[in-house]
């Protein structure tokens, strides 16, 4: 049986979209893997004084209408509403591409000792803990706090710098959850980038497919613990991508790498 040591570290965020209900209890300090809960519980106590004023919750929260009324319900309810383990919280194209339900016992139980979500209110959670439904971006900006991300960075990283010494770290936030983390110099990370082929030529950033590739690609690492980007040059994920070696860049510790679909 692969032993942690032997497993990638993979850093995912979350979904804007989230399941509701749940049949867990409510939150509470000490149920989560990374212990960050004095500053989880400040972020909280932010966060239910901002739903505590009409002005400024539809800015702070990204919605309006029946969205804003049922997330800032959901806020205010965080510390008595049921929980569900993270990975069936977080819904959307990502946790629907990745798919846990179906994977194996082996890969399943890889998968909660190699992934970490990053979250505006959280921090960081594996798949297993449990959490209310929320909604709370890492860009997003609490008085008191300031811009989330900036707040959990300090703590975030030396917790995820500790829990993935001597692992390969998969670096696969978008920009706004990538600015929580800064890895050290002497950590193995590798941030994964996905392009199209252009019909005239060059690449573009792939947008509409980057989550549903990224869930593919934690179900090839969770498949297969021992791959590298070496060893990735023989995957396709779906939609044909391909990892392209021209593509590599190298920068300290972090080696960017980029999967390129066809026209």
């Amino acid at each position: 049986r692969a032993m942690p040591a032997d497993l990638p570290f993979i850093l995912l965020p979350p979904s804007e979209g989230k399941s509701l209900g749940g049949d867990g209890p409510p939150w509470r300090p000490g149920m989560h893997a990374i212990a960050l809960d004095r500053q989880r519980e400040r972020v909280r106590k932010a966060l239910l004084r901002a739903m505590s004023e009409d002005a400024g919750r539809e800015k702070l929260l990204g919605v309006k209408g029946r969205a804003l009324e049922a997330a800032t319900a959901a806020n205010r309810s965080i510390g008595i509403s049921p929980t569900r383990p993270a990975i069936e919280r977080y819904t959307g194209v990502l946790y629907d591409a990745l798919d846990h339900r179906s994977l194996s016992a082996v890969e399943r139980r890889r998968l909660h000792a190699s992934v970490f979500i990053f979250s505006g209110l959280w921090g960081a959670v594996s798949p297993a803990d449990p959490i209310p439904d929320y909604k709370l971006k890492m860009g997003a900006k609490l008085d008191g706090l300031g811009v989330l991300a900036k707040f959990w960075r300090e703590d975030l990283t030396a917790a995820i710098a500790e829990r993935a010494s001597g692992r390969r770290i998969w670096n696969l936030l978008p920009n706004e959850h990538a600015a929580a983390w800064a890895p050290p110099d002497e950590t193995e990370e590798i941030v994964v980038r996905f392009f199209e082929q252009r019909s005239s030529g060059g690449t573009s950033t792939v947008s509409h497919a980057n989550k549903a590739l990224k869930g593919a690609l934690v179900r090839v690492l969770v498949a297969n613990p021992e791959f590298g980007p070496k060893e990735l040059r023989r995957k396709t994920l779906p939609g044909g991508y391909r990892l392209d070696p021209g593509l590599t860049e190298v920068t300290g510790s972090s080696t960017v790498i980029g999967f390129v679909g066809p026209a």
